[in-house]
């Protein structure tokens, strides 16, 4: 179906086109454009007859030799038919929209110079031994992704299929989408975008970068916990605004991580309805998760110190919920916590996985108001979120979206 477009910028250009030309002919042509617009400039009539009266001026035109006047026509023809943008035609002939277009593209291009330096920053604070094959990689992946990029062929034809439309559509939300990819503008995640770019149906764009970058930030989590030294430091930063990790109970993360003058939360979490939930990190090669003493299983000193330390935080918050509430706009009364401390890999002793696993639940049935969990536990629960959301992903290219 047609999309048939007019307007006061076309009912100027073609005024201001009958002064180009001394041929009676094409001012009578030119009239019968003006009649069907509306000669007041106020109604803008559109159509068909308005195309097909263009194209007429641009016809007789040509008759009288004026190429130029002919094709100024035919491409207020292509306009009016929807097969050109209304920016095209400025460029042509509306020299102020000329220079207000000149004057964006100039900003346009300091702007991109100034990304480009501010990428350079951010690979060398990574990498400060970092090459000029480095730089060269890390733009050549962003010029892949921008590769995806455009508005159709010939002078800004918009003749596009109704898919085609769906997935321009989405392209104009993917700088949203690559801020939560790991390192946005780097190589990697241009081709993570190209990757699902190349198959995927513009429906589920948005899901498959989601998808994507949820998997790359669970392996980051995932090589850190593998590494006995690492720190809470490094593990709080795999898990910052990683809040999908503890589950779907979860909105966001909440930027304020104090909200009393002795408790400095490590990962503050919303929950739907408003109240807060508090997440411990401690070190994932924790020796004493879980000890025996006279034949029975007990959690350790190291996470009985990590529950202590959530006590204190709510109990903190539950005496002064109400001012919390007022100046922060969060619900601390009744707020809960998840200590995530230990891998059974680091476990000393001839302890098991299956009676750490056992000794935890037994543990967390007597507090409900603090889950203690391993970084195991907390990397399958994700993985399996992640499997479950792959599986649900079940694109028709074919489909169209109805009226």
């Amino acid at each position: 179906m047609a999309t048939f477009r007019s307007g006061f910028t076309l009912w100027c250009m073609v005024e201001a086109a009958r002064e180009l030309t001394e041929h009676a002919s094409v001012h009578e042509r030119i009239d019968a454009v003006l009649r069907i617009m509306g000669d007041s400039g106020r109604t803008y009539g559109k159509g068909r007859p308005l195309v097909d009266a263009l194209e007429d001026v641009a016809q007789e035109a040509i008759l009288h030799e004026d190429m130029g006047l002919a094709q100024r026509f035919q491409r207020f023809a292509a306009y009016a038919g929807g097969e050109l943008f209304l920016e095209i035609l400025e460029m042509y002939y509306d020299e102020e929209a000329r220079r207000r277009s000149e004057e964006s593209m100039r900003r346009m291009a300091a702007m991109g110079a100034g990304r480009a330096v501010a990428a350079l920053d951010v690979l060398c604070r990574d990498k400060p031994d970092a090459t000029a094959a480095e730089a060269r990689e890390l733009f050549r992946g962003i010029a892949q992704s921008a590769e995806h990029l455009g508005l159709g062929t010939g002078e800004g034809g918009i003749r596009l299929s109704t898919r085609e439309m769906r997935r321009l559509q989405q392209y104009g939300h993917m700088e949203i989408l690559l801020r939560n990819l790991p390192r946005p503008a780097s190589a990697e995640a241009a081709r993570m975008v190209s990757d699902v770019l190349a198959d995927a149906d513009a429906g589920l764009l948005a899901q498959l970068l989601e998808l994507k970058a949820r998997r790359a930030g669970l392996e980051a989590l995932r090589a850190v916990v593998d590494d006995p030294d690492s720190s809470e430091r490094a593990l709080h930063a795999c898990l910052k605004n990683q809040e999908w990790i503890f589950g779907g109970a979860y909105v966001a993360e909440l930027a304020r991580r104090q909200y009393t003058p002795d408790a400095i939360l490590d990962i503050p979490l919303l929950r739907g309805d408003g109240s807060l939930h508090v997440v411990e990190l401690k070190r994932a090669n924790i020796k004493d998760l879980v000890i025996r003493r006279s034949g029975h299983l007990m959690l350790g000193a190291p996470p009985h110190h990590a529950v202590s330390q959530a006590q204190n935080y709510l109990r903190a918050m539950d005496e002064n919920r109400r001012t919390i509430l007022t100046d922060h706009g969060v619900d601390t009364r009744r707020a809960s916590a998840t200590v995530v401390i230990g891998h059974p890999r680091y476990a000393s002793g001839s302890i098991t996985q299956k009676e750490i696993a056992e000794t935890l639940r037994t543990y967390n049935t007597h507090a409900p108001r603090i889950e203690v969990i391993t970084y195991e536990t907390l990397l399958e629960s994700a993985a399996r979120m992640l499997a479950l959301s792959s599986a649900r992903q079940d694109p028709d290219p074919d489909e169209e979206p109805t009226a």
